[in-house]
């Protein structure tokens, strides 16, 4: 072995490397940015938005409000008037959790009979559900379990075993089917991952082959030319969730609640976004390797960031806008809302919005960026 030969050639490939600084940037901040991303994910079920119709409003039913609190696993952030309004907010993805308790919660307890509480629990995500479930009941028997001490103590005479019974219903997912909440986050990923790569695939691999200069000679313009390779791409998604969905629905049983009309119009939106970043991927690199990266860079964080499989709430604020800034965060509960809960536009506008944002943005973007890489 001559290994002024080889020393030749391993100083020729690192000059290559530190010349190829976006490849090195990638190399080096992807697995830093793994790391960060996979350190604060978590699988644990904490601060569950949730909504309280207290019809009580007794030092009694506040008592129960603070033991559901003091678990960390609950935030009472909406207190409503009317169970009408607990079901909107769960309806809109605005709350997970209802906690509906009697107008005659106190005076049952203080005469020693049971009072029965209702606990609403959002099953479409049935990590969140299972632990809920479970809790509910939990705290229902310890917060029992005191008063009877208490009673006892008082007057020497055993109230029920069970004075506060706390009845937990699971909406939309009864049986707590994980295939509910999997299959229609797995299509949204599926339609992230064809949009963005093959947007990126059509546009750099015929700069690398040569054949988009020969288009620029032509008359057709740069919005033609970019309108002309992203409508069958389009067309390509439509087709992949038209397939993904029957699967879903003949194979694993899952049923479609919602409206399928709906749910076409907004992936709409969606593959314009995720159309959007694969172009302006394609006009940052200047190879196929070197789109590919960064196109990794962008789907880890938006999968992982959006509540597909880890729940957001449990993440902390910073990477929550983080994921925000994906539309993959809004579409995962767009479809989840239409295929699970049957829900309609009324409530699903909060996330439509930010998506048809990130959407105009993106797409916006790409299209003056390569309108000047092609003139």
């Amino acid at each position: 072995m001559n290994f002024g030969r080889l020393w030749a050639v391993i100083r020729k490939e690192v000059l290559h490397l530190l010349r190829d600084r976006r490849t090195l940037g990638t190399i080096i901040t992807l697995p830093i940015m793994q790391l960060f991303l996979y350190g604060y994910l978590t699988n644990d079920v904490t601060h569950i938005p949730t909504a309280i119709f207290d019809q009580s409003k007794t030092p009694e039913s506040r008592a129960l409000l603070t033991a559901f609190t003091n678990t960390t696993y609950l935030d009472m952030k909406y207190f409503e008037n009317s169970f009408d309004a607990v079901q909107r907010r769960i309806d809109g993805g605005d709350a997970k959790i209802g906690v509906l308790i009697p107008p005659d919660y106190a005076t049952k307890l203080r005469s020693g009979r049971t009072a029965q509480v209702g606990v609403i629990v959002d099953a479409s995500e049935p990590t969140s559900a299972n632990v809920v479930l479970g809790l509910a009941s939990g705290v229902g028997q310890a917060l029992s379990t005191q008063l009877v001490v208490q009673r006892a103590g008082r007057m020497g005479v055993p109230p029920p075993p069970q004075l506060i019974d706390v009845r937990a219903r699971a909406w939309y997912n009864p049986t707590l089917s994980n295939v509910y909440f999997i299959v229609p986050g797995v299509i949204a990923v599926v339609l992230v991952f064809i949009t963005t790569i093959q947007a990126v695939t059509v546009i750099v691999r015929e700069r690398e082959r040569g054949t988009i200069e020969q288009l620029v000679v032509t008359p057709i313009t740069g919005l033609e030319l970019l309108l002309g390779k992203i409508i069958p791409l389009i067309g390509l998604g439509y087709l992949e969730i038209t397939v993904t969905l029957l699967v879903a629905s003949f194979w694993f049983g899952m049923p479609i609640k919602g409206s399928l009309l709906l749910l076409y119009a907004l992936c709409l939106v969606f593959f314009f976004s995720t159309l959007g970043i694969g172009v302006l991927i394609s006009t940052v690199s200047k190879t196929y390797q070197q789109a590919v990266q960064v196109a990794q860079m962008l789907l880890l964080p938006s999968i992982l960031l959006s509540g597909f499989i880890f729940p957001r709430e449990s993440l902390p604020y910073w990477l929550q806008l983080i994921g925000g800034l994906f539309p993959l965060t809004y579409f995962v509960v767009v479809i989840r809302g239409i295929l699970i809960k049957g829900v309609g536009i009324e409530f699903l506008w909060k996330q439509i919005l930010p998506l048809l944002a990130l959407g105009l943005l993106f797409f916006g973007v790409a299209i003056s960026r390569f309108q000047k890489r092609v003139d």
